[in-house]
């Protein structure tokens, strides 16, 4: 059975946690009241090893897989990940991306473009030092992650995309800077409205930018018209500056729900799959990866888990059910 087949929704996108840790505390998926010193990480012998995570990338792209993308956590700090990316670049017709904070490309970029990474994101919410401290709970500078987008693009990558996570009161006041320090860069920065992923980061509705104020804030000193979308189910809704200035693009998961369209798949750093970003719960693949389960039984059990998701958390989204546990975002990326 293919994916393709499946509820008319393939599974054409997986994004792999690589690790549950992060160098920094951001209030959006991993605030440092609850992810502190003494927070308890997954032991190294719980995380899906390079093998383990080529042969599940394998059998994901034999069900129509296109796309594989690295997260975390933050993945850049998981040893050796460039030997990772070696190995799932052999994988033939995928498009293998990243996303990452940024702050440890500059050591980084040059390898990983080397060893066959295609593209990378790299997230900033804002180019206010103080702002960015508070955003993500750390004393790395906004200087930091600039120089890694520099040096990620003096490796090859390009566009790289600049995400931005919107928190009314906290960094709605650097739309318009970030706006225009990237304008005429050939970066694409997106705009993401705040979400409740998890159960950790106290969200409200009333903390949410919506998507459609965000562009009106940029329209009212850089004029947009929409564009469309480079491929069906493309989250981001696209808008070009009328002056040729480049593009931008905003994420609305929370006022303009897109669940009809997700081809979606997650997949933890412990070998959980989700099947959704909202998910309370995923399937543990591990365990067939360590106890002589074939590749096509793994692939019947991916099929089965995929034909009966009924996933629809950002259409019935409310503040009830924004209080109920889902897994944490830093465990299965954005």
């Amino acid at each position: 059975m293919r994916l393709a087949d499946l509820r008319g929704r393939p599974i054409r996108d997986l994004r792999m946690s690589v690790t549950d840790r992060c160098n920094f505390r951001c209030v959006y998926c991993m605030p440092k009241q609850v992810f502190g010193a003494e927070y308890p990480f997954l032991k190294r012998e719980e995380l899906l090893t390079f093998e383990e995570i080529h042969r599940l990338a394998r059998i994901f792209v034999t069900l129509g897989v296109e796309k594989i993308r690295l997260t975390g956590g933050e993945p850049l700090i998981r040893r050796e990940v460039e030997s990772l990316v070696e190995l799932l670049a052999q994988i033939p017709g995928i498009d293998l991306t990243m996303t990452t904070n940024g702050s440890l490309l500059p050591q980084k970029a040059e390898s990983l473009r080397e060893a066959g990474l295609k593209r990378i994101s790299v997230s900033l919410d804002s180019l206010d030092d103080d702002v960015f401290a508070v955003m993500n709970g750390v004393d790395h500078t906004v200087e930091r992650v600039l120089e890694g987008i520099e040096a990620a693009h003096a490796a090859g990558f390009m566009p790289i995309k600049i995400n931005m996570v919107i928190k009314r009161g906290l960094n709605d006041g650097s739309i318009l800077p970030m706006a225009s320090y990237f304008r005429n860069s050939g970066h694409i920065l997106r705009f993401i409205e705040y979400m409740d992923v998890g159960g950790t980061n106290g969200w409200r509705f009333d903390e949410v930018v919506p998507a459609s104020e965000i562009v009106a804030v940029v329209d009212r000193k850089y004029p947009l018209e929409a564009i469309e979308p480079n491929y069906h189910g493309e989250v981001a809704r696209r808008y070009r500056y009328k002056d040729g200035a480049g593009e931008i693009g905003v994420i609305a998961s929370v006022t303009q729900a897109f669940c009809a369209d997700c081809t979606r798949a997650r997949l933890s750093a412990n070998g959980s799959l989700y099947t959704c970003l909202f998910a309370t719960r995923g399937t543990d693949l591990r365990q067939y990866l360590r106890n002589d389960t074939s590749d096509d039984e793994i692939e019947a059990i991916i099929s089965s888990i995929w034909s009966q998701r009924n996933d629809r958390y950002s259409e019935i989204r409310s503040p009830e059910t924004a209080r109920v546990s889902k897994v944490e975002m830093s465990y299965i990326g954005g």
